[in-house]
């Protein structure tokens, strides 16, 4: 035979409940069964509601009263077809609300509501809606649980009477019809006979005591969703669903927020080793999760992340503490009394404090019964009174194979200490099952996330990316990014999920993932934004594993660096102005992306998409010292410098280079050679020299005076060079050589220069905008490293960007 228990939602509705009554036929055609209900999806909260406001007097008990019969009449109206079983039923239905109509109406004159009361009064949700379903199922057979579910008072608390139970339950069902229907949560005291209850949640429990005791094959829980999860849905977006847990995990995840089984139901089964199988009654032909005692072929040390929001931390702490025997005791003795329960302990072997986890309502209370406790001792100085610390969350990583498993509390704390989040206290036992840990509750969703990330229970790794700037380079790195998206989820199971987007003047957000078809018009339609704003927002949205990109050439966006390494957050830039900023500013922002074990990114500052930061990156690591470095790092200049002949002369190839996109609007930003200053101070400090823009020794081909004025002057004036540029050229011809404006340091010694190149040297042949640059190092000393390419272009510079991101992807 076998226990099938449906949960409130499964009832709550026509459809589900329709559901229901297919899942249950189905399954009778088969064997023998039970099924447990719970009360009306909602009902149970409301009945105690409708209770509070009778005891305060106020009249509204009637309407709310009056709701729940109206909805269970309409329910009733529209799934009971036959007649003289819808007027069977309505005579039950109605009687126990007249029953219950009498209750609240006392409660409301005597303003009084005892525990005995108000457990009557929760009663008869239950009572309802397992009277409705067992009219629903022609054949089925409703038994009343109170007569075979009882239960005890021990030390005051309401506990099951197990040996009376189960020998009440063996006889009740010594005759199994087809289908018996029964209301789960109710009870009665086994001494008064008084209506009570195996607490919230405890129709659950009352299918494990029945399937234990009667040795089912199996038992069901049918919910409204496919079973547990790997983590909370609502939060991690990845998360899916766990085809087999042992009744240990399961345990572990129910004691800490998963609310999937109520957790005393997994005792009764696992004594019997009977499976407890959890399907979603929405979607019944899902496999959902089974429960058992051994899982095969279980590899993953990690089953799932389960979380406890509304945390207090309460420390326990004083001198006195050390070497003393029983002050644990009194601690959990007292609260106990108390009725205030415990779900996490942290001790540190100092012995001199202990922090205990309660949740957010019972610590007010907690701390006024500790400091009760130990008055005395907090009186004469031996102890400090209680510390309590609200806001906090609490989260756990389940899973058996953890004992197995090395290293697994040093990856979770190195992920969440990358992700910049602190651990407040923590707690293993011995068993290995289950390492728990109180983080700020701002946290919680980040912490979830990259832990679900790094242990691999996502199907996707994700980057989540806040891309600055969308002109050319931005413009092309999104539409790369959109063109891979796909291809990199299946060959690299990477997902690159573009959260933020931003221009110069608006900002868009969505921490699922913006839409990279149509975000221009949604940028335009966005509210107005500036770099403060920005920053805020993303700081805010504490995303895990998430990048800032910069695709703009903006200073008070590079000054936004620092507070984003700050908050563990990567950052990837074409932007030179950071990396070439003062020497103190370019050293903080790399040592704070080391501490905080995040990256700090700028490849596509020199040579667009060619690997040369990161190839002087790799000599150096691998012990080898940059000695010379040789560059001609400007695609403008050595466009204008291959143009310039006989035919077109030297204004004419600085408006051309304007004309096809190589320059700036402003060409005189290439030609003072300030762009290639700032590159060259990038390689110098890259390559370990202490270097500032102001050490760089500038010999200029263009006098200082073509500088002065606006644009249109200069634009005016450059004709006056043509003549002397010719006269040079000529001469350059007749020897065969060529001008090349090149970038050199040696031994930390920096100079930029206009340099004729004779037909020999590898500079020579360079054409259109490309870069070229020779690295001379210990081991590259008689014949230099040479690397060569495209060194500008929307396409390349945004392909060298990607390049970055997805070195922080470990791709």
């Amino acid at each position: 035979m076998k226990v099938m228990k449906f949960g409130g939602t499964s009832v709550g509705s026509v459809e589900s409940i329709l559901s229901l009554k297919s899942i249950v036929e189905k399954e009778a055609k088969k064997q023998s069964i039970i099924v447990v209900v719970s009360a009306l999806g909602g009902i149970t909260d409301q009945l105690i509601a409708t209770s509070q406001l009778a005891l305060n007097g106020n009249e509204e008990w009637k309407t709310e009263y009056e709701k729940m019969m109206e909805r269970h009449h309409k329910l009733i109206d529209t799934i009971i077809t036959d007649r003289d079983d819808r007027e069977k039923l309505f005579s039950i239905v109605d009687s126990l609300f007249e029953q219950l109509q009498s209750i609240y109406y006392g409660v409301f004159l005597i303003h009084d509501l005892s525990k005995k009361t108000q457990d009557t009064i929760v009663s008869y949700g239950e009572r309802l809606s397992s009277n409705i379903v067992a009219t629903l199922i022609r054949g089925a057979k409703w038994f009343d649980s109170r007569e075979f579910i009882k239960t005890e008072e021990i030390q005051g608390k309401r506990s099951l009477d197990s040996e009376l139970t189960n020998q009440l339950v063996v006889e009740t069902f010594k005759e199994l019809p087809r289908i018996s229907l029964v209301p789960g949560f109710i009870a009665k005291d086994r001494e008064s006979g008084d209506i009570t209850n195996l607490g919230r949640g405890g129709s659950d429990y009352t299918a494990s005591i029945l399937a234990a005791a009667l040795n089912a094959e199996v038992l069901e829980i049918w919910t409204d969703v496919d079973g547990f999860m790997t983590a909370d849905p609502h939060v991690i977006k990845s998360a899916y669903t766990i085809n087999e847990l042992s009744y240990t995990e399961a345990m572990e995840l129910c004691n800490f927020g998963a609310k999937v089984i109520y957790p005393p139901t997994i005792y009764p089964v696992c004594v019997k080793d009977i499976p407890v199988r959890v399907k979603n009654t929405f979607n019944p032909d899902n496999e959902g999760t089974v429960i058992k005692n051994k899982i095969a072929n279980d590899q993953k040390p990690i089953k799932g992340i389960s979380s406890i929001k509304d945390t207090t931390l309460i420390t326990v702490t004083g001198l006195s503490m050390v070497g003393v025997v029983g002050v644990n005791r009194r601690i959990f003795t007292s609260l106990a009394d108390n009725g205030i329960s415990v779900f996490l302990v942290s001790q540190a072997s100092s012995e001199n404090n202990t922090s205990i986890g309660v949740k957010d309502e019972d610590a007010a209370k907690a701390v006024r019964v500790l400091n009760e406790e130990f008055k005395l001792e907090i009186e004469d100085g031996r102890m400090f009174p209680m510390i309590a610390e609200s806001g906090l969350a609490t989260v756990a990583i389940v899973g058996e194979n953890m004992k197995h498993a090395p290293g697994v509390a040093g990856k979770l704390f190195g992920t969440l200490g990358r992700s910049g989040i602190s651990v407040i206290a923590c707690a293993q036992g011995a068993a290995e099952t289950n390492i728990s840990f109180v983080v700020e509750g701002q946290s919680l969703r980040k912490a979830l996330n990259v832990l679900h990330d790094s242990f691999f229970l996502s199907e996707y790794k994700v980057l989540n990316l806040f891309i600055c700037g969308v002109g050319t380079v931005g413009g092309k790195l999104i539409e790369q990014i959109k063109n891979q998206y796909e291809e990199l989820k299946e060959r690299s199971n990477l997902k690159l999920n573009v959260v933020g987007i931003a221009s110069s003047k608006h900002a868009i957000f969505n921490r699922d993932g913006l839409d990279l078809e149509n975000f221009h018009e949604e940028l335009e339609k966005s509210e107005p934004s500036t770099p403060e704003i920005l920053r805020d927002k993303i700081l805010s949205m504490n995303i895990f594993n998430a990048v800032f990109v910069d695709c703009t050439a903006a200073e008070n966006v590079a000054e936004l660096y620092h507070s984003f390494l700050e908050h563990n957050i990567s950052v990837v830039t074409a932007n030179k102005i950071a990396a070439s900023s003062k020497f103190a500013n370019y050293k903080n922002l790399k040592s704070t992306a080391l501490q905080r074990g995040v990256k700090f990114l700028f490849e596509t500052n020199v040579g667009a998409g060619l690997p040369i930061i990161g190839t002087i990156n790799d000599l150096r690591i691998s012990g080898d010292r940059i000695q010379k470095i040789e560059a001609v790092l400007s695609g403008t200049l050595n466009f204008i410098f291959n143009e310039v002949d006989a035919g077109v002369p030297f204004s004419q190839t600085v408006k051309h280079a304007k004309e096809q996109g190589y320059s700036e609007p402003d060409p005189r930003i290439d030609l003072s050679g300030k762009d290639v200053i700032r590159k060259l101070v990038i390689l110098a400090r890259e390559a370990g020299y202490c270097v500032e823009q102001e050490d760089v020794e500038k010999q200029l081909f263009v006098p200082n005076e073509f500088f002065e004025g606006s644009v249109d002057e200069f634009w005016l004036k450059l004709p006056e060079l043509d003549e002397e540029f010719e006269k040079k050229r000529q001469m350059l011809a007749k020897d065969n050589k060529r001008w090349r404006f090149v970038a050199t340091m040696e031994h930390g010694n920096t100079k930029v220069a206009l340099q004729e190149v004779a037909a020999s040297h590898p500079f020579y042949n360079l054409a259109g905008s490309n870069n070229i640059i020779l690295l001379t190092t210990e081991r590259y000393k008689e014949y230099p490293m040479l690397i060569q390419g495209y060194g500008a272009g929307a396409s390349v510079t945004a392909a060298g960007v990607f390049s970055n991101i997805m070195s922080i992807a470990n791709i």
